[in-house]
């Protein structure tokens, strides 16, 4: 009997089932001898031993389903491999359970962190193919991850809501979308959204820009702007800061986000109200749309084929439209950047859109 063991890590997102249920059908029904093992709670569950049989039937009625099954936790990293101090060893663990109950593969779902877990258990000597999950599609390998468009959607229908009210009270809103080091998300949704304003973390703002675009729409008639804000914007005199100086500078900051102290800076300077609204876990909630349904049920299927085949070492990917696989030593531990000289943000400029920088 081929036993496959299968785990999904840090963050949830909507399409984890989805996924997952590609992967077990294609395992189901290609293999006539196989035992499929979900770890509870990614990693943890590894460590601890603690699994379920998946049987045919609970890959059934999930293609829907938000979260994750499985459950999930975040594991950190850069911890993996210290030694808790009741002697504790992580990574030994994962590696005996996964020899104790004899496991040919180990299928794991997650986003970067959990990307290079997974490839310092493969460096350890275990089979592993993993499948690229995180809302801020920021994998390198892979032009799109699942779980990315249905926060998309999410964030785009707050940016949306914002509008009436934004018009009807004539004010500034600042909306502020997940993603602390890349500004896929606040991008996407931005611009579908039709936020005024786009700050991101790749390309550090200018507060004067910001006012200077704010003051030109309130020239123009314009009686709102609309701000969508990644959690990792930074301004231009941050990104001057080390990065310990810039920790400090947060730690001590009175404001819970930088939405937040840039709505009072927005606000002191022209005299007129500035809301702050964080749409926040919602973005990972709820059921996945119909193309991440699509996309995650093909990266799951040829995720499973990679299995059938015993190609290991791999995180399955999209290229362009074509679903492919990548060695997984090349993609772990590296993010995938908004090109601030892209061309999604030439054309954005081109209709009038502030990224903060000129």
């Amino acid at each position: 009997m081929r036993r496959i063991g299968m785990l999904t890590s840090g963050g949830d997102c909507q399409a984890l089932n989805a996924t997952m249920r590609g992967v077990g059908k294609v395992l189901y029904n290609k293999l006539e001898d196989v035992e499929v093992l979900g770890f509870k709670d990614g990693y943890r569950g590894l460590m601890l031993n603690d699994y379920r049989v998946m049987r045919p039937s609970d890959f059934s009625g999930i293609l829907t389903m938000g979260g994750t099954i499985l459950g999930s936790s975040r594991q950190p990293f850069k911890k993996m491999r210290i030694i808790e101090e009741d002697g504790f060893d992580k990574v030994a663990a994962m590696k005996k359970t996964y020899r104790d109950l004899g496991l040919e593969c180990l299928v794991i779902l997650g986003g970067n962190g959990s990307q290079k877990t997974a490839n310092l258990l493969m460096e350890e000597g275990l089979n592993i193919v993993s499948l690229p999950k995180t809302i801020d599609n920021d994998i390198y390998g892979t032009d799109m991850t699942f779980g990315f468009q249905s926060a998309v959607d999410i964030a785009t229908n707050a940016i949306d809501c914002i509008h009436t009210t934004a018009a009807s009270h004539g004010r500034v809103f600042i909306v502020e979308v997940m993603g602390h080091k890349v500004g896929w998300l606040t991008l996407h949704s931005g611009i579908a959204g039709g936020a005024d304003i786009i700050l991101l973390p790749e390309i550090p703002y200018d507060l004067d820009c910001v006012l200077a675009a704010i003051e030109r729409r309130h020239r123009a008639g314009k009686r709102f702007s609309i701000l969508a804000v990644a959690e990792g914007a930074i301004s231009k005199s941050d990104a001057l800061l080390t990065k310990k100086e810039y920790n400090k500078k947060k730690m001590e900051s009175p404001y819970p986000s930088v939405s937040y102290e840039l709505g009072a800076q927005i606000q002191e300077a022209i005299g007129r109200e500035v809301r702050i609204t964080v749409p926040g876990h919602t973005q990972r909630g709820g059921s996945p749309d119909a193309y991440d349904r699509f996309i995650s049920s093909r990266l799951g299927a040829a995720a499973g084929r990679l299995v059938v085949e015993r190609r290991y070492g791999q995180m399955v990917a999209f290229d362009g439209f074509e679903v492919t696989s990548v060695p997984l030593g090349e993609t772990a531990g590296r993010l995938k950047y908004v090109d601030p000289d892209g061309t999604a943000i030439r054309e954005a400029k081109d209709m009038g859109i502030c990224f903060g920088d000129e």
